[in-house]
């Protein structure tokens, strides 16, 4: 199931709602702190152990994690930055008997806990305070987070003080969007989640395995899905797009355009005119953009999908020649990458995630924001946070790929939001599988034993 994601706002009223629903606060953090507990019993097993706690309830949480770690076997001492402030975590505090410090005199253990700060932090840690946890995780074989490592940002992922890398980050009732967000992504390692009996419902979410159609009994191949490819000044990228979506499970997939297509599978059909578009009624979706170049070649293509009528993924070069605040864009994909979103979209301001949903708001289209932290947004406020992908997507022609993806998802029937989300779940784990050598041709070699 997907995770929901919520902003550091919605979290406390998540949080509240459960305290006016007859959970109180000190219930919330046993809970928290236990599943803490859990977690890094789990990945460290038992050992010498460091909790640091800070003043707040994301401290509280590290108190009651450190009792509940002592009836596990470990030993361990809590480093405390400043004395308990929140109520629930002075009731946490009196609870815990163990060896207690201050943050100063805090000695390098196996095992690091990071319950300094957590949601909602505005601003970055004191120099010695980043520097000293910096160095205490950097000593430990297994260095975990509460909430989120103390530093970051919630709603945006910033870095407000340098963050060290942690190998794991343990969160409570909703992932918050630096979760998945850079700057600070790499710093998470695995994200754990835990219920802890709030309702975290949310529009927003973590994309997750995707349910990809089932052929029927009585499929044939253009009711399997037919992708129209427009094909420009590039081949190759053409190419790649159209053997992805071959290979995505579209039935038929025909490349319009001049020149030589070299490495097609020899099922995709190259040839025909641009009328074909709006005449064919069997087309199922149409891919504009790799390869298509610049100029009035490009901007005839262009005009040609937009005319046809039908399921539109824009990519590329077709983004560029868009223009500016696009309008009227319902029923299409947009699938940008950082400088593309930046001139498509000039003037927008805020977090990636509200920027993204201020897009696809404004031009009436899924927009998919390409990155290292990939989101895809719908106008209707859904949002979906892509999870880590491999670094070395960052290569050409991975962008064509994914468009094949997404636009054999579309022409085989899904939503064009769900099939984004599908394309960029399948995307990243066609990399996953292709490996850190790879190259764009790879990713489609992987795609058969993903959808499998």
């Amino acid at each position: 199931m997907p995770r929901p994601i919520l902003t550091a706002d919605r979290m406390r009223a998540a949080e509240q709602a459960a305290i006016e629903g007859g959970t109180s606060v000190e219930t919330l953090m046993d809970r928290a702190g236990t599943a803490l507990a859990e977690a890094v019993h789990r990945l460290a097993g038992t050992g010498d152990t460091l909790i640091l706690c800070g003043p707040g309830n994301n401290g509280g949480d590290g108190y009651v994690a450190g009792r509940k770690l002592v009836e596990r076997g470990h030993r361990v001492r809590v480093a405390a930055l400043a004395p308990p402030a929140s109520a629930a975590c002075v009731a946490a505090a009196s609870r815990w008997d163990g060896e207690t410090v201050t943050f100063e005199q805090a000695s390098p253990s196996p095992i690091l806990v990071d319950c300094l700060f957590g949601t909602g932090l505005t601003h970055g840690l004191e120099a010695t305070v980043s520097e000293r946890l910096s160095d205490l995780a950097k000593s430990a074989s297994s260095a975990i987070a509460c909430d989120l490592p103390s530093g970051v940002g919630s709603d945006d992922g910033r870095c407000l003080s340098p963050v060290p890398a942690f190998d794991m980050t343990v969160t409570f009732g909703a992932l918050k969007p630096a979760h998945r967000l850079m700057p600070a992504l790499p710093s998470m390692g695995r994200v754990v989640l835990a219920d802890i009996g709030i309702d975290a419902s949310s529009t927003w979410f973590e994309i997750g395995r995707p349910e990809v159609p089932a052929l029927a009994a009585a499929a044939h191949k253009y009711s399997r899905g037919y992708v129209a490819v427009l094909a420009g000044e590039m081949s190759g990228a053409a190419s790649l797009a159209a053997s992805a979506a071959a290979r995505s499970g579209a039935g038929y997939v025909r490349v319009i355009g001049d020149g030589l297509f070299q490495g097609l599978p020899a099922s995709v059909v190259v040839g025909g005119k641009l009328g074909l578009l709006a005449d064919d009624g069997r087309i199922g979706s149409v891919l504009i953009g790799p390869g298509v170049g610049r100029g009035a070649g490009a901007k005839a293509l262009l005009q040609a999908a937009l005319d046809c009528g039908k399921p539109l993924v824009l990519d590329a070069d077709a983004l560029n020649e868009l223009g500016a605040n696009p309008t009227g864009m319902s029923d299409a994909i947009l699938t940008p990458h950082a400088g593309e979103f930046a001139r498509l979209f000039p003037g927008l301001d805020g977090t990636k995630p509200e920027m993204t949903l201020q897009a696809a708001r404004n031009s009436g289209a899924i927009v998919v924001s390409k990155g290292p932290d990939t989101l895809v947004a719908s106008p209707d406020g859904r949002l979906g946070f892509a999870p880590p992908a491999p670094s070395w997507l960052a290569s050409a022609g991975t962008g064509d790929v994914l468009a094949g993806i997404i636009s054999a998802l579309r022409a085989r029937g899904m939503d064009a939001f769900d099939a984004a989300c599908a394309g960029v779940w399948i995307h990243g784990r066609a990399a996953e599988l292709a490996g850190p050598l790879m190259i764009a041709d790879d990713l489609i070699s992987e795609l058969p034993a993903v959808l499998a």
